[in-house]
């Protein structure tokens, strides 16, 4: 069975954020901060909505029958359509379990919105058992079908006031946890060009979510004890190899702490 576990990584659609506010010529960073002071005065926070985030990265793990490996998709030049286009290729392609941390509320509606906007056609994601019938119980479009696996839903026993972070979990659990950026940081590193940095905290968050995965397979059986120590030892082998300093950084932490 093939396992993608992903991640992305968003900021302000300043391009639509002035077609919708009539924001006429306004900076990326003016439009950007009107952006957010419109939300902080309609909702009391600023985190903007679903349809207004731009994809800047996606990060797997993929897990084949033979190999288990981690990267960004496309090159750091390639636009968002791109993206977004690889993504579902991904998916076509390969029929894999989707995993991810809080996938259900935030990655997939906003994959949802900007492939629309793109024009990107999915048909294996968005396949309910109408052409194959093996999708009617088990389609990555259902919250309670195991095609896609929201790690944080799932283990809230889908009860929103039961959600936890992946940091804290992560940590809880001896894993390495946010590394060198969070979330709140990516815009501002996405306006000094740094989208290297962007794509190295996006894959050791998706190293950390897989991790997690690995632990939640020995909780429900799917892996016995051999099993689980085998998976996770045939990441470190992949990790020890790696020549990144971000992946370095992650599997000495992760030895650090001895999970």
């Amino acid at each position: 069975m093939n396992v993608m576990v992903f991640d992305i990584e968003t900021v302000p659609d300043v391009a639509s954020g002035r077609r919708l506010y009539d924001l006429g010529e306004l900076s990326d960073a003016d439009t950007a901060q009107a952006m957010f002071q419109l939300r902080m005065a309609k909702t009391g926070g600023d985190f903007l909505p679903h349809h207004l985030q731009r994809i800047v990265a996606i990060s797997i793990v993929f897990r084949s029958r033979e190999s288990v490996r981690v990267w960004s998709l496309g090159e750091e030049t390639a636009d968002e359509a791109e993206l977004i286009t690889r993504f579902f290729d991904g998916v076509g392609r390969y029929t894999p379990t989707l995993v991810s941390w809080n996938g259900s509320g935030f990655d997939l509606p906003v994959l949802h919105y900007r492939a629309l906007l793109h024009g990107i056609a999915a048909p294996r994601y968005w396949e309910i058992g109408d052409d194959d019938r093996e999708f009617r119980y088990s389609n990555y479009i259902s919250r309670f079908h195991w095609r896609h696996i929201d790690l944080m839903d799932v283990l809230a026993g889908y009860q929103p006031r039961a959600s936890a972070p992946l940091d804290e979990v992560a940590t809880m659990l001896g894993l390495p946890g946010k590394m060198g950026m969070s979330g709140a940081r990516v815009w501002d590193a996405f306006q000094g060009g740094d989208l290297s940095g962007i794509r190295n905290y996006c894959e050791t968050d998706v190293l950390n979510t897989y991790l997690v995965y690995l632990r939640f397979e020995h909780l429900r059986g799917h892996l016995d004890a051999t099993g689980y120590a085998d998976e996770q030892a045939r990441l470190r082998a992949l990790l020890g190899e790696a020549e990144a300093p971000h992946l370095r950084e992650f599997i000495d932490a992760w030895n650090a702490h001895g999970a």
